[in-house]
Formats: structure tokens, sequence, C-alpha cells
């Protein structure tokens, strides 16, 4: 298993293997060839970046059977999804702020799917065998909702606005490579006490048959992130509290909320 972490240092942004508190720094392509400079740096004297930049962040609805099953819904055929675009992006550590119209922000802990590249191979109209094949590794997501828009028109649900404000993405604090997805649980916990605790294993579409099924027509870029959604337990945020998603083997992702 490697934890890839980005970072922030005397004004340089670079990224490396995170070895406990020691990060052994590397240059070139993360999703390529990334090669030890031989520099090691403490993880106290850097800020904590995001751990890639995708070109987009898909997340998912209605793609765990518990939720489901709670809320009365139908399993889907097809994945159901929506973009979070890059101004939502924030990495661990990052204050967010609520903007006012947004009212009270909904807290969602979700896995996060990275996608690498396979040389001559595009992510785009793959098998489940190739969609194994690209995916990089796994990072915390917190997706981030404003229900109060959500829902403010009755003639139209507001899922890109609701979802797409400055902060509304964060991720991170690492991509964990050489993990099988299906052994892990996502938990979140607001001001310390655990909201949710949900297994990866009751996903409606598993990791690789979610990664093909979504590259069917689209292309799927190295370090595009896939939010795998959410389960049951998601809740309001209360005004400046610190919101935690736990994924044993990845790490914690962290951010306090004003």
């Amino acid at each position: 298993m490697t934890h890839w972490i980005g970072f922030l240092h005397d004004g340089q942004r670079g990224f490396g293997r995170l070895d406990g508190e020691r990060i052994e720094v590397c240059e070139g392509d993360l999703f390529g060839e990334p090669t030890p400079t031989g520099a090691v740096l403490p993880l106290s004297e850097v800020s904590v970046d995001l751990p890639c930049h995708p070109s987009k962040m898909i997340a998912l609805w209605n793609n765990f059977g518990a939720l489901m099953e709670k809320q009365e819904l139908s399993r889907p055929e097809a994945p159901l999804f929506l973009i979070k675009p890059a101004n939502t992006y924030r990495p661990s550590g990052a204050v967010v702020a609520v903007p006012e119209a947004a009212g009270r922000a909904f807290y969602e802990g979700e896995l996060g799917i990275v996608i690498g590249r396979v040389p001559g191979k595009p992510a785009r109209d793959l098998t489940e065998e190739e969609a194994a094949d690209h995916i990089f590794g796994f990072t915390c997501v917190n997706d981030v909702t404003s229900a109060a828009i959500l829902k403010a028109d009755a003639s139209f649900a507001q899922w890109t606005r609701s979802k797409g404000l400055d902060g509304f993405g964060p991720f991170g604090p690492v991509i964990a490579t050489g993990l099988d997805p299906e052994t892990l649980t996502v938990r979140t916990l607001v001001n310390g006490r655990e909201r949710q605790n949900f297994p990866i294993s009751d996903m409606l579409i598993p990791a690789p048959r979610l990664v093909a099924l979504l590259s069917q027509g689209m292309t799927l870029e190295p370090g595009d992130v896939i939010a795998c959604g959410t389960s049951v337990g998601s809740g309001p945020t209360p005004k400046g509290a610190t919101v935690e998603v736990v994924i044993e083997g990845i790490g914690t992702l962290t951010n306090r909320f004003e």
C-alpha cells in the first residue's frame, strides 16, 4: 500500500509518498512514472494540499442499499450522478465558508475512486476488466450539499448549484493505492461524534463496474475523482463544526465549516 500526498512547502507545490510523519518527495507525473528526488520532508513542516487536481468530480446518488431501502427508492439501472466543479475542491485542513444563501451545509462522507493512466488506452468505453486497471487508488470525500438550495424551487431540483458552491467538495488527505474497496468502511464524525458508519460492500454498483459504466461515452481523465455516494446518517453541519471523514487504510479528511 502506498499513500500519495500533495503539499505546499516554501510556496512551492509538490507531492510524494507519505510514510508515517515523513514525505518522500517525488517529481514527474503522479499517474505516470513519479521519481523520488531523494528529499524527505517532515509532515509537520508542510501544508497539506489536494492529493491530485481532477478535471471533474463525479458524484453518485442512490448507490448504497441501506439508503435506497430507507428512502424507498428503486435500484438504479445505470449510475445516477452529477458533476462537481473545480471550485468545490478543498484539501484536508481547509476551512469551508458556507454562504448565507446555502443555509446549513449537509455532510456526506464518501469513498472517492481516483482514476489513473493506462498507456495507450484512454479511460473511455471500458469493460469492467479494463476499468479495474484504470483505478489508481482511493481517497476520502465530503460531498457537501445545501438542502435549502436543492429544494428551493419546486419545478427544478438544483443539484449542481446546491453541491457546486465554493469548498463543497473537499477530498484527501491522500490517495491510497493497493486497497480492496470492498473491505473498507466509511465513518463520518461531526465534532468528534460519529454520525455515519457504513460498509463499501453495500454499494449497489461496485467500483470496477461503476468506472466502466461512467466511461461509456465520457472520457475519465487521470486524476478524476468519483465520489461513490453516501449511505444513511447524512445531516446538517452546525456552524463552526469540524467534520471528519474516516476510512481506515486511507486516513482522515478533516474540515471546519464556518
